[in-house]
């Protein structure tokens, strides 16, 4: 579960203090399918960044699960953060690692043993579609391949919640329905989808949980929204 009581993050400018997000508060239950919707500079990243521990905030308290995320010293961060996949607009893939080696190394980084990688990696491949392309390196992928990848990396140690930050920004229609479709199946297997997204089509084609920010405030919370912004 997750749990916004009251958030409000404010950074210093130039002109003085600028709030990014503004007493947020909302619950997200285990298993839900949620998207973040909102023009650049909503609020969206900033609430992403919080709930990963990147960022503390100003005001309120925010709870993951048994942690206390506004209280956690980083040791306590980085074991939070191996219940957390994140899936990025850019991929963030290692360009000399093939699509298995990408994969896998967010299992070494965990110390997971050699034989559990060589039968995780696998499994997490054919379930995004990519056993026939495990050692392909990124140069040699589409960017819906290469999300797909991310995606796999994402999921490889079995997060109680995925974040995809636009995953679909740089990718066509095809492979933006592609890509939903398969956080969708993720979200079906038991793991919490949050998505951020400037993508119209994509929410209103959900029909799923959307919180809509503006100003960095929640100005809609609906359990089938749409894409509806003033």
């Amino acid at each position: 579960m997750i749990i916004f009581q009251g958030v409000t993050k404010t950074y210093k400018g130039s002109q003085g203090e600028v709030s990014a997000i503004r007493e947020i508060s909302f619950k997200i239950d285990p298993r839900e399918f949620v998207s973040l919707v909102g023009k650049s500079g909503a609020g969206k990243s900033t609430i992403i960044k919080l709930l990963t521990g990147e960022e503390k905030p100003t005001k309120g308290r925010i709870i993951f699960g048994s942690y206390d995320v506004t209280k956690q010293e980083q040791d306590e961060l980085y074991r939070m953060r191996r219940h957390i996949g994140t899936v990025f607009q850019d991929f963030k893939l290692l360009p000399e690692k093939t699509a298995y080696e990408n994969i896998a190394f967010a299992l070494e980084i965990a110390g997971k043993p050699q034989t559990e990688i060589d039968e995780l990696v696998p499994r997490a491949l054919d379930i995004v579609g990519l056993g026939r392309q495990a050692y392909n390196f990124p140069r040699e992928m589409s960017g819906g391949e290469k999300q797909r990848v991310a995606i796999a990396r994402a999921m490889i140690n079995n997060p109680d919640v995925i974040i995809a930050d636009e995953p679909t920004g740089n990718l066509d229609p095809i492979n933006t329905a592609e890509i939903i479709n398969l956080l969708l199946k993720i979200n079906e297997l038991g793991t919490t989808i949050i998505l951020a997204t400037h993508n119209k089509d994509i929410i209103n084609s959900l029909k799923r949980r959307v919180i809509s920010l503006e100003n960095g405030e929640i100005i809609r919370d609906e359990e089938k929204g749409k894409y509806i912004l003033f």
